[in-house]
């Protein structure tokens, strides 16, 4: 599913297009996403002004003067820009019609995305309410991880994908930064010191700078909105890459699962 980079990749690509323009129409064809889209957007948005583009953990932020558009891409989401009018496909279920003639059209063939409608801030609506710190911006740090992780007997790696201790670090970028920090992901995070924790948090930091620099992962459905993959996937220490020689110290890394996702690591080079 797309993780932070990959959205922060289509925030970027969308933001020029978007910002500042005026919307014309609103086209739902299938309301039943992960939750239903609300009929009556069309009529909220229409005639309104896109103020800002913006990311909070994996949701998209379009800022009106009246509220905010909150996208989510869910499992297998994507969004294009289109310049002229193209026949949709049965997976693209909403778009975002603009004045000058672009469209925002959104793709999401398992329908687990999600196109809501808040009135006021978006950090007050339930969704974002309770989440923790950006993992780029300097709330995120290993003074942070190192306070909340005391006492915990949970693995590190499950730690480190909780939204309420920190958002947007999804598994593949989980594993990864692991690595780069030679921590193990089925350590207690307790028992991580704060030396490690200040490595841990300054290798989460360079893999998601990575990999939004190589415009994300594409490994099923995943482009960005100028319809191109992401490049990040052919830079993996770890992730997808079971019984292959670790590009380290040649061992063989290992997979195993962790809360219904599967991990990847290397024996020799993480403790």
């Amino acid at each position: 599913m797309p993780e932070l980079p990959e959205v922060e990749t289509t925030l970027r690509g969308l933001a020029p297009h978007l910002t500042g323009q005026a919307v014309a129409d609103v086209i739902i064809r299938n309301a039943q996403l992960r939750w239903p889209i609300p009929r009556n957007l069309p009529k909220l948005l229409r005639g309104q002004t896109i103020r800002v583009l913006q990311r909070r953990a994996k949701y998209l932020l379009f800022g009106f003067d009246h509220g905010t558009l909150i996208l989510h891409l869910g499992m297998s989401g994507s969004l294009r820009i289109l310049t002229a009018p193209t026949p949709p496909d049965k997976h693209e279920h909403f778009d975002l019609v603009l004045a000058n003639g672009a469209i925002m059209r959104l793709r999401d063939p398992r329908r687990f995305g999600a196109v809501l409608w808040h009135s006021g801030g978006a950090n007050a609506h339930p969704l974002l309410a309770e989440l923790g710190p950006e993992p780029l911006h300097q709330d995120f740090g290993g003074e942070h991880l190192y306070r909340v992780t005391r006492k915990r007997s949970a693995a590190i790696k499950l730690v480190i994908m909780d939204s309420h201790v920190v958002v947007g670090v999804g598994n593949i970028y989980a594993n990864e930064a692991l690595f780069r920090a030679g921590i193990k992901p089925q350590l207690a995070a307790g028992k991580i010191s704060r030396a490690r924790c200040e490595k841990l948090v300054a290798e989460i930091r360079a893999t998601l700078r990575e990999a939004i620099k190589l415009g994300g992962s594409s490994l099923r459905d995943y482009v960005d909105s100028d319809g191109k993959r992401g490049y990040f996937q052919q830079h993996y220490w770890v992730y997808g890459r079971t019984n292959e020689a670790c590009r380290k110290c040649g061992s063989p890394i290992k997979q195993i699962k962790q809360g219904q996702r599967s991990s990847f690591y290397c024996p020799v080079c993480q403790r």
